[in-house]
């Protein structure tokens, strides 16, 4: 027996066989979405979109690394940083990954305290993530002063490539934009979990229904999101 769908007036009308109804279901919100929130499927959206923009940032840069003729900069020595008398590389990359892979998990830790809708431990969690998600982008902060004043510029370094710049700029700038706005969020998201929004559906920015704490899982998805899209970063940058 087909299924059914309901028009604007009411009446049942016979769902569409084939690719016809497979296009009904999706334009009609009745199966593809119909236990995900907008708000969530949205955050998916736009992940999936900015997957495609990081993705043709990576490429590009592998594409100009691989089609360039001059030598391209030793990652283990522009990066190295001179602790106790020696050069020890990666050292400063090394530690802001443990910090972003670290965040992941109190983000996770949050979303699950969020489930069982305790507003103090989803908080404090939310902003100790925050926390660190600010450590990295101060340490990113600290990366770019110290290329900066060693001579790398968009258009040249010392060590090599022209285009090294160019793309570490570009690429861990883009990536450091998301640190900052996913930290912002997480700061004003805490104080909504604190304050009890969530539980008294309190009107206001980012609040959903009483007693649903989604925007604390939305969060969760952005930010594991910008985690993943660091080990990429890590792996074809640094490491390669």
């Amino acid at each position: 027996m087909a299924d059914t769908t309901l028009t604007h007036t009411g009446q049942a009308q016979p769902r569409p066989a084939g690719l016809q109804g497979v296009a009904a279901d999706w334009s009609s919100d009745q199966r593809a979405f119909k236990n995900v929130s907008w708000g969530k499927a949205m955050m998916w959206i736009f992940l999936l979109s900015d997957t495609f923009i990081f993705g043709c940032f990576l490429l590009s840069y592998m594409t100009a690394r691989m089609s360039t003729r001059v030598p391209w900069p030793n990652p283990s020595e522009v990066f190295a940083l001179h602790i106790g008398g020696s050069n020890i590389p990666l050292i400063l990359i090394a530690i802001m990954t443990f910090v972003l892979i670290s965040s992941s998990g109190t983000m996770a830790m949050a979303v699950n305290f969020g489930y069982r809708h305790d507003r103090r431990k989803t908080a404090i969690l939310m902003l100790l993530t925050a926390a660190l998600g600010a450590t990295f982008v101060g340490m990113q902060a600290f990366e770019w002063t110290k290329l900066i004043t060693e001579g790398v510029r968009p258009w040249g370094n010392p060590w090599g490539a022209a285009q090294f710049g160019s793309s570490f700029f570009m690429i861990t700038g883009f990536h450091g934009t998301h640190v900052t706005f996913g930290v912002i969020f997480l700061i004003i998201v805490a104080r909504k979990v604190w304050r009890g929004d969530y539980d008294t559906g309190r009107p206001g920015f980012f609040t959903s229904r009483r007693g649903r704490y989604e925007h604390v899982e939305i969060m969760g998805l952005y930010w594991h999101f910008v985690d993943l899209v660091w080990v990429f970063i890590f792996a074809f940058f640094y490491l390669w």
